[in-house]
């Protein structure tokens, strides 16, 4: 139960970024939303930590400002790219997993 709060408070602030920032309301926003919260997920597993504290490391590293720049990339590529990328971009912002 814990996991979905968590994962519906993500998608709602995403929801609400995606807003703020004009983007058309479409299949689009849902399909955005539906990966960031795989990538989220995936990371969590890989780096065994809780979706939670993957979410908030994400965040704090400015993760996702980075997959909503470039999603109409992201989304193409896979899903072991697009980790390894989040894991890369967070250790240079000065991340340690």
């Amino acid at each position: 139960m814990g996991n979905l709060k968590i994962m519906i408070t993500f998608a709602t602030q995403l929801y609400d970024k995606l807003i703020m920032n004009n983007v058309n309301m479409s299949s689009q926003v849902s399909d955005k939303i539906e990966y960031f919260i795989l990538l989220v997920s995936e990371f969590a597993s890989r780096s065994k930590v809780s979706e939670a504290q993957a979410y908030r490391y994400l965040n704090y590293y400015g993760a996702f400002a980075l997959c909503d720049k470039h999603y109409n990339i992201m989304h193409t590529l896979s899903l072991d790219e697009n980790i390894q990328t989040l894991q890369s971009y967070c250790q240079r912002k000065g991340g340690s997993l």
